[in-house]
């Protein structure tokens, strides 16, 4: 039984670390809230979420939906995580606000405090050299290499600022994805790359240096798509164990559901990192706890939540919002065991609906049931379950002249630009419909992602059993949104705000 890719979801970007016993994994998270999640692990193998570094990150028009704005394609991009003299470190760009941020804290749970740095450094890598001075590189095709200021404000005046790795051959993708360490005394800066050449597919590349003010050399060193559609592995982070192994975490992306995570082990020769020549399917790796016991990365909920001692309540930790939620048109505590959505605006289609709430979805096939209860819909509203991405699918309960019908709709796009620029008001294309005698239903949404195969089914249950509705959907991983597709549980309205769905026992099955 393969155990790699490690996780069968969306988590790509990422960067890890080891602090004592535990590993810990940082990943992009683009525009869900709470955001730039970070994971958990005593084996490298098996990962749970240990926190999100923010709920909310500047809470500007776009990154609550506000009219049709959005950050769709944009948001946090791949952080840098570094612990340094006791202390939690994770820097990121983001690109809606095109600004760099640094949030620190003294333990992984938080709290977390914000800066920023001054600049704009994409896909960033913090450095601590042993001196006490603090570097960060970055960029695309041509790698810079910037000394900060001690406390990380901005760059340090009259500092070390160069270019330390230029990519002079032809290529699709130049290096970025920046990670880089000083090991043993000597500095190597890993990337990911896409060269011009047989294969045509990422590759992992490393330069190293004996200084920072020395010349960078080096190459790519790892190729392999693990016999996945010539999708290469690469970008992300290296990290020994305490008994001295080492791998690295790279990404691969994997269709619709998402960029997912690969584990690679490596060596060293002569003072340079050698991977092995494949990754494996199956690895095992000594736990630093054998007796632990993960939390799920994603999972059901009853929805029965009580607020904390300042009256707020936090939903479990495999939840998001996509984009920034509206606190006065949620609740959990409303009614018992039930989440409550009031629609507040006007929407043309699920894009752009305020406080869906979603999962990632896990490969290689996984379904999502949830009871509906639209008693308090207002017509025009739609409300249900979806596979949330520029090419969604859904199913859907909704209300037309006080007559309540069940609906399938799909949608897909064609990208006009590379990041996110393509997310328009087209509604969808209405695949199925059937009128209901009530308000209250069970349904089901099926995601099949072995193989590429990226297909969605929505059903509902009736006397007889689950029956489909509407078109099985191809889904398809697009730079417009930049992110896998999600389980979501919605409300929009199309005509007048003020109606409310309530949604209730929500089930997470994923399919072996």
């Amino acid at each position: 039984m393969r155990n790699n890719p490690i996780i069968w979801a969306d988590y790509p970007d990422v960067d890890v670390i080891r602090v004592n016993d535990a590993y810990y994994m940082v990943s992009t998270t683009m525009h869900f809230m709470p955001g730039c999640v970070i994971l958990r692990s005593y084996d490298l193998v098996n990962w749970e979420v240990a926190a999100h570094v923010y709920d909310v990150l500047d809470d500007t028009p776009d990154q609550k939906l506000e009219g049709e704005k959005h950050i769709y394609g944009k948001g946090m991009w791949a952080a840098s995580l570094r612990h340094h003299k006791g202390k939690f470190y994770v820097c990121f760009v983001a690109n809606d606000t095109h600004k760099t941020y640094l949030f620190t804290a003294d333990d992984i749970n938080g709290p977390w405090k914000k800066s920023e740095i001054e600049g704009f450094y994409h896909d960033p890598s913090l450095l601590f050299d042993d001196d006490g001075r603090v570097y960060i590189i970055y960029g695309n095709t041509e790698i810079h290499l910037t000394e900060l200021k001690e406390d990380l404000s901005a760059p340090k005046p009259n500092g070390l600022n160069r270019i330390i790795v230029r990519d002079t051959q032809p290529h699709y993708l130049g290096y970025e994805g920046s990670h880089l360490y000083k090991i043993n005394g000597k500095y190597y800066a890993f990337f990911i790359h896409m060269p011009k050449n047989e294969h045509s597919r990422r590759t992992e590349a490393c330069f190293t240096a004996d200084s920072l003010e020395g010349k960078f050399t080096g190459r790519d060193i790892f190729n392999d798509d693990m016999g996945y559609h010539n999708s290469g592995i690469a970008q992300g982070g290296i990290v020994d164990t305490s008994d001295g192994k080492w791998y690295a975490i790279l990404f691969q992306d994997h269709g619709a559901v998402g960029r997912i995570p690969v584990i690679v082990p490596m060596h060293w020769e002569d003072d340079f990192p050698v991977f092995d020549k494949t990754a494996p399917e199956y690895i095992e790796i000594s736990s630093t706890r054998p007796e632990y016991r993960y939390k799920s990365l994603v999972g059901s909920d009853d929805f029965i939540y009580k607020p904390d001692e300042n009256g707020k309540v936090r939903l479990k930790d495999f939840w998001q919002w996509n984009h920034v939620p509206d606190a006065s048109l949620w609740s959990v505590t409303e009614k018992l065991g039930t989440y409550r959505i009031h629609s507040g605006k006007i929407s043309p289609n699920l894009t752009f609906a305020i406080n869906t709430l979603t999962q990632r979805t896990m490969g290689p096939a996984c379904e999502a049931i949830v009871t509906l209860d639209g008693s308090e819909l207002k017509n025009g509203d739609y409300a249900g379950l979806s596979f949330l991405i520029s090419s969604y699918g859904l199913i859907a309960l909704t209300k037309e002249n006080d007559q309540y019908y069940l609906v399938m709709l799909a949608r897909t796009t064609k990208d006009k630009t590379i990041f996110g620029n393509l997310v328009d008001s087209k509604p969808g294309e209405e695949f199925g419909r059937v009128p209901l005698n009530g308000s209250r239903v069970i349904l089901k949404a099926h995601g099949n992602f072995e193989d590429g195969i990226d297909e969605c089914k929505f059903y509902y249950q009736a006397e007889e059993g689950w029956k489909k509705l509407g078109i099985t959907h191809n889904m398809a991983w697009k730079m417009d949104e930049f992110v896998g597709c999600r389980f979501g549980l919605f409300l929009y309205s199309t005509k007048e705000i003020g109606g409310t769905a309530e949604f209730s026992e929500f089930k997470y099955i994923i399919m072996k």
